[in-house]
């Protein structure tokens, strides 16, 4: 079965909701186990292994990440913000019979301490059917305003 974008769509819709109500545990499972999460500081990297990243996690730093967000010891976790994203305008990248990329746009509206405060990004990210259902390959998160001094994201993009 080669996946479409529909599916793909569904798929991401779902994984913005894990987020948006703190649930990183079951987002920890949405993950290959090579599976790269990526919030580049450069928008136009050619290989973002090369260049410093805000987030550049294989499965052993989004699991550090997750144990950070959940514990009471740091204080993006002690002060959380309340996030409402959505992520629409989808296109098809790349397909194949297993895996399908697309890119999308997402807002992303973070409420802390009495401010709300408005992200904008594109989103790509790669799919992969598995034995165990849909899994994300890679996701990169390039916030508009990456190139700026991005401050206080106690949450995943």
């Amino acid at each position: 079965m080669t996946l479409d974008l529909q599916t793909a769509a569904e798929f991401l819709w779902k994984e913005a909701d894990m987020l948006d109500r703190r649930d990183y545990e079951a987002w920890q499972g949405l993950w290959t186990e090579d599976g790269l999460y990526i919030v580049p500081i450069e928008r136009d990297a050619e290989d973002y292994a090369d260049v410093l990243n805000y987030a550049y996690d294989d499965a052993k730093m989004r699991d550090m990440r997750v144990r950070r967000l959940n514990s009471s010891f740091s204080m993006s976790a002690l002060t959380a913000s309340n996030t409402v994203r959505t992520i629409s305008r989808f296109v098809v990248l790349d397909r194949s019979a297993s895996e399908i990329t697309v890119r999308g746009a997402q807002m992303l509206a973070d409420y802390r301490r009495d401010n709300l405060r408005m992200l904008a990004a594109d989103v790509e990210a790669t799919i992969r059917q598995t034995d165990d259902g849909l899994k994300l390959v890679r996701k990169v998160v390039t916030l508009v305003n990456c190139e700026d001094a991005v401050t206080g994201m106690g949450y995943l993009l």
